[in-house]
């Protein structure tokens, strides 16, 4: 899987080398419509070579992108935190739970529910003699 990875990206370098190399001429860039900058002052616009627009339109579009994404999501991001804060709020009520009812606070339950002592080993002499 690696391997197709960084073949993936060795292809989408060169294809990007190609475009860069195959659209190099110099472009006016204009922030404005045509006459609606002399308007504001100032020279609005600028020469860059053409693989520049290209690859900073695209690298806008997945920002675009990424931000809308991220912005649509934000209500499950919200769910889970909320989700996660309930599920630490009942395994805290849980614990605390299972502490409180741990032992018994009687000493009289306490010794009904403790384990049967184990039978000890029969002694000759100590038994009564069998029924006739």
């Amino acid at each position: 899987m690696r391997y197709l990875r960084l073949l993936f990206v060795v292809a989408l370098a060169l294809v990007l080398v190609a475009v860069a190399l195959a659209n190099r001429g110099a472009v006016t860039l204009s922030l404005f419509p045509a006459n609606f900058g002399q308007y504001l002052g100032g020279d609005w616009s600028l020469q860059l070579p053409l693989f520049l627009v290209i690859l900073g339109a695209f690298a806008l579009g997945m920002l675009a992108g990424l931000v809308w994404e991220w912005l649509r999501e934000a209500h499950i991001r919200r769910e889970a935190r909320q989700r996660q804060a309930q599920v630490d709020r009942l395994e805290a009520e849980l614990g605390h739970l299972r502490q409180r009812h741990a032992a018994p606070k009687d000493d009289v339950l306490a010794i009904l529910d403790a384990p049967a002592p184990a039978p000890a080993a029969a002694t000759p002499g100590a038994q009564l003699p069998a029924p006739r």
